[in-house]
């Protein structure tokens, strides 16, 4: 095989993604060069003969929403990304329950010589007892690679302690500069993401450039999320189902003004009306819920009313990179601390407000790696806080409402 043809064929930056009912449904996103002619996925129950694998074609759609955009490479240097390329959007839809799946993707050049990919792995729901990873806020940055070290070691600490996870959720800010096509292509070289389904929610820095162009095609271009969400929003804002639980995830970047915030508040009470018979309703937005510093309300406010009203379970946050843990009416809310060892936030002890609602703060000041796991079972839904050794910080045993 050439140089050329080699170039032409290669394989970047998969993800297995969810799909709306991950029993039988998952979504592979990845990207080829543009002038590969074809690309297909193999796919197989993990522990079954790769002969055996069933085939899946994908079209590719010209994409060029990161070209040009002024960034850094991985020595520094400032740059402009060049990113023009074909990316895929496949939704497996036929697959068994409660089945770890192994898939190969591969590409096809002009000349016909084949590209394949390394082997990714996913589980889909079905099982009774199920467990996910929760981690945020690790602003993955080439040019200063020990923040993904950093992140990618928390979630090793997390695996081993919960003994296992079978999926991620990402509570945004994945990315330092989700402008920076380079940045996703990096991130997505982890263990990580060839591992695990990854159901993430759109953070400010996954939403921008380095010069602060924001658009929701940063975080839609990288991902292949349901396209359930409401007009423009497809993709970014999604619900889907694991096992007893329904997620919803929610795009805070558009919802800035009463307008926006108007039009992910009616989809947000349409879905939780529509799925109301789930056991585990979870909604999941990057923005905290309180300032962990000294408690004062944040997307609290705006949310709560409708969440008591249609019994919503648990909502996840990130941002503040300050662990809390609070509830109110029968909500829990929750927001994870940072996880890059480099943007945390010195912690007020004293609380200044919602002394009602906070249960417990968190964190290791400037410093801080933290993450998350959840055990579910129908009777309860467990979620821990470790630090980065793996040690026990906080947990809470939630019923179904």
């Amino acid at each position: 095989m050439s140089i050329l043809t080699f170039l032409l064929a290669a394989i970047f930056s998969i993800t297995t993604n969810p799909g709306e009912d991950t029993r039988t449904q998952m979504n592979i996103s990845w990207g080829t060069d543009t002038a590969a002619i074809s690309s297909f996925v193999l796919y197989a129950p993990e522990r079954s003969d790769w002969k055996k694998a069933l085939r899946a074609d994908a079209n590719g759609r010209f994409c060029a929403v990161y070209d040009s955009v002024y960034s850094k490479n991985a020595d520094g240097e400032n740059f402009y990304e060049d990113a023009r390329f074909l990316k895929y959007d496949l939704n497996l839809d036929d697959l068994s329950p409660k089945t770890r799946y192994k898939y190969r993707i591969y590409a096809v050049s002009s000349d016909g010589d084949t590209t394949v990919s390394e082997v990714c792995r996913f589980t889909t729901s079905g099982s009774r007892r199920w467990k996910a990873c929760i981690i945020s806020d690790f602003h993955c940055y080439p040019p200063l690679p020990k923040r993904l070290e950093a992140a990618t070691a928390m979630m090793d600490a997390v695996k081993a302690t919960s003994g296992g996870f079978d999926w991620v959720i990402s509570l945004g800010d994945v990315c330092a500069w989700g402008g920076s096509y380079s940045f996703w292509k990096y991130l997505y070289g982890e263990q990580e993401f060839r591992d695990y389904m990854w159901g993430g929610v759109n953070g400010n820095h996954d939403n921008m450039t380095r010069n602060y162009v924001l658009t929701n095609e940063f975080f839609r271009n990288a991902t292949a999320n349901p396209l359930n969400g409401y007009e423009g929003e497809e993709g970014v804002c999604y619900w889907f189902k694991y096992g007893d639980a329904l997620f919803i995830m929610l795009n805070n970047e558009n919802m800035r003004d009463s307008t926006g915030f108007g039009k992910a508040c009616a989809w947000v009470e349409k879905v939780l009306s529509d799925n109301s018979d789930a056991r585990y309703k979870v909604v999941c937005e990057h923005y905290q819920w309180f300032f962990g510093t000294e408690g004062k309300t944040s997307q609290y406010s705006r949310w709560h009313e409708l969440f008591e009203k249609y019994g919503v379970t648990l909502a996840l946050a990130g941002n503040n990179h300050i662990y809390v843990r609070a509830h109110s009416n029968g909500v829990n809310y929750i927001q994870t601390p940072s996880s890059d060892n480099e943007r945390g936030q010195d912690l007020i002890r004293q609380l200044e407000a919602n002394e009602d609602k906070i249960d417990f703060r968190w964190n290791e000041g400037p410093h801080t790696v933290g993450a998350m796991y959840m055990d579910v079972t129908p009777r309860r839904m467990k979620l821990v806080l470790l630090d980065r050794s793996g040690n026990v910080i906080d947990e809470v045993a939630i019923r179904p409402r």
